[in-house]
């Protein structure tokens, strides 16, 4: 095979043999231009001084030891509109229906768009771009594609220990969606009504306060009858709240008290992870079909949700509401802050899945194009979302007889008390409750199980056994199915929420993601090269992206990281639970260690290797940091390759160097 031309000579590892260096610099001799010099990645050569000419390509390095067993070809994509649905599938998922419209009305109405929008242009795109690259440039999934710099592996690890929480605990929003649309296949909604056994004598369906006065009335709701004015409302409850904290979640005193498991919570668990096992036990040939369904689908319900919602009266004010400018929250950091993390959380960044994803796309195609293209799909969905929630909201304000700010909500408080008491007040009420939790179980179920084949790719790709076979893969994702069961079983107790808060605040938290995307940054602008991954990406899609990326990923992403960190740090508040229930010191302490056990992740596998490697600090850094190409990188990193898509490059004033293993 031709010598591919370096930007930096490598040393051979030290334990490879002699002949093996010999070898490769008689080849690369023979093949050398004229008037160039001899090979600088021989055994024993210095590295070149930083005077001397170089060109974009790394070297490749044949790894030390005995050749391996050749790798069969990656599996890829059917077609390409099978990336494209799986990226929408995994990014747009319920942070888009339930948060963002609650942080745009909280910030501010439409002003929020505009530190939303320019984070997403020097955050969201340029992150979401790099980790789909990094995956399509080097074939693996999160932990094998950081061998492009093997002494920061610890980044795909940190990822991989992130989703793999990430997959335990969101998956619980999908069993309470299937236990609600079950409740909700009724003539009468469960949650509309009291007299139900998991009522208390603190039930009211008195909805309206325009029927209260400050005199005492009469109010039958089932088989109780109350006499209360207005002054004793603060003492009832809602059907809607008693059946999702009484009936759903049987809510304990605390964390310290687990209580009895639901079986019926139970039986929805292992159904929903079942579901998840067959959508991806094929890998990404049944990947890709299924998610044409589960991506699309949710547009559907949430057309056919706001084409009833802007008929329902109150439903403009809700959507004014939901868009009123209010130009004085552009000062305010939280704002920005808000803003920051809604970008982070939404484009999934730092979880390794959509570098696993990547991994799956032919080493050609444009994913330069394809990153903005689904940042534009994802922000629209979330902005659109804003008009079918606001509506509804806008209708159950106008219903009670309150301020919209008295029933906006976001989180699990949208999806399990505003809305499903939104549903109860219109006509036909199990239907469109019926439809908003198939939208809900749709939505997040794309997410889960993408998530789970990004896990999954990186074990794989950790573990590579050539001609296994897909019963070896089958194994390991019933392996993964069954070990995040078995961690959700803590949730479907008395005390699961308390858990799942836990889950939710630290262990895939803002300062988990950002300290994943900050390092990410850092490691392939500083580290391999800001300008080298520019000629990469320009090797796989045959021309170089704006110059504006690489100052991203150099300088501006990094710094909003950090400023974004920083805050959370500062402003960081012990975990509550509905504003009442502080956590004991021990349970925050148990969601120290989940985030931690990421994080740390990466400068423990720094410390690691550095120990471990010989030779000066130097030695080992260049040694280190010294990419392992994979066996697509001989076809596609040769001068004949390179030759089709770059430009040719200007005369050199001293010799090109030559590196090849074959």
């Amino acid at each position: 095979m031709p010598p591919v031309p370096t930007d930096t000579a490598a040393p051979q590892p030290p334990d490879a043999p002699r002949r093996d260096a010999a070898a490769a610099a008689t080849a690369a001799a023979a093949a050398a231009p004229a008037g160039s010099e001899g090979p600088g990645g021989a055994e024993g050569a210095e590295p070149p001084t930083a005077g001397e000419e170089r060109t974009v390509t790394a070297p490749l390095v044949r790894p030390p030891g005995p050749p391996k067993e050749a790798v069969p070809e990656r599996e890829t994509w059917t077609r390409q509109m099978d990336f494209i649905m799986s990226c929408v599938g995994f990014a747009v998922g319920l942070g888009n229906v339930w948060r963002f419209p609650y942080l745009c009305y909280k910030n501010g109405g439409g002003v929020f768009l505009i530190p939303y929008l320019l984070i997403v242009f020097v955050g969201g795109i340029p992150i979401f771009f790099l980790e789909v690259a990094l995956g399509q440039f080097m074939k693996q999934g999160g932990i094998g594609a950081w061998n492009i710099a093997p002494l920061f592996k610890g980044l795909g690890l940190a990822s991989m220990v992130i989703v793999f929480f990430c997959n335990s605990y969101y998956i619980m929003i999908l069993v309470w969606g299937l236990f609600y649309l079950v409740h909700s296949l009724t003539d009468t909604l469960p949650w509309a009504t009291c007299g139900h056994s998991w009522n208390t004598e603190q039930c009211t369906e008195l909805f309206n306060l325009d029927l209260c006065h400050n005199v005492s009335t009469n109010a039958t709701a089932s088989t109780w009858t109350f006499n209360f004015s207005c002054a004793d409302m603060t003492n009832k409850r809602s059907p809607v709240i008693e059946f999702w904290e009484n009936k759903v979640l049987r809510l304990s005193g605390g964390l310290s008290e687990p209580g009895e498991m639901n079986w019926q919570m139970i039986l929805c668990l292992v159904t929903t992870w079942v579901v998840v096992y067959f959508c991806i036990w094929k890998g990404v040939k049944s990947t890709g079909k299924i998610v044409y369904f589960t991506a699309l689908f949710p547009y559907v319900v949430l057309i056919l949700l706001l084409a009833h919602g802007v008929t329902l009266p109150g439903a403009l004010g809700g959507i004014i509401y939901y868009l009123k400018p209010d130009w004085t929250k552009l000062v305010e950091a939280q704002v920005w802050i808000d803003a920051g993390t809604q970008v982070f959380f939404s484009y999934a960044i730092g979880l390794g899945a959509l570098t696993a994803l990547g991994s799956y796309n032919r080493f050609h195609n444009n994913c330069y194009r394809d990153a903005y293209i689904l940042a534009v799909i994802n922000s629209c969905t979330s902005f659109f979302a804003g008009f079918v929630v606001f509506s509804v909201l806008g209708f159950m304000a106008s219903e009670q007889g309150v301020d919209i700010s008295k029933v906006a909500e976001s989180g699990p408080g949208l999806a399990f008390i505003a809305y499903p008491k939104a549903v109860t007040l219109m006509p036909l009420s199990p239907l469109w409750a019926t439809l908003f939790f198939i939208m809900l179980l749709v939505l997040g179920l794309d997410s889960q199980f993408v998530g789970v084949e990004g896990f999954i790719t990186g074990i794989l790709d950790l573990f590579p056994q050539p001609g296994a076979g897909s019963l070896r893969r089958e194994l390991t994702a019933a392996l993964c199915c069954i070990v995040c069961c078995l961690i959700d079983l803590s949730m479907v107790t008395q005390g699961g929420m308390y858990v799942f808060q836990l889950f939710d605040n630290y262990s895939a938290s803002g300062i988990t993601l950002l300290w994943q995307a900050f390092w990410e940054c850092v490691v392939i602008a500083w580290v391999y090269g800001a300008d080298r991954f520019m000629d990469d990406v320009a090797r796989m899609i045959g021309y170089r992206p704006l110059p504006v990326m690489k100052w991203c990923w150099a300088v501006v992403t990094p710094l909003v990281c950090v400023g974004i960190f920083v805050f959370h740090v500062v402003n960081y508040k012990p975990l509550t639970y509905n504003k009442t229930y502080v956590y004991p010191w021990w349970g925050e302490a148990i969601g120290w260690v989940l985030a931690l056990s990421s994080m740390l992740c990466i400068p423990c596998t720094v410390i690691y290797k550095l120990l471990r490697c010989k030779g000066s600090f130097r030695e080992r850094w260049q040694l280190l940091t010294t990419p392992i190409w994979g066996q697509h990188h001989l076809e596609y990193l040769t001068p004949e390759a390179e030759a089709k898509l770059l430009a040719p490059e200007p005369p050199k004033e001293k010799a090109t160097l030559f590196e090849t293993v074959i």
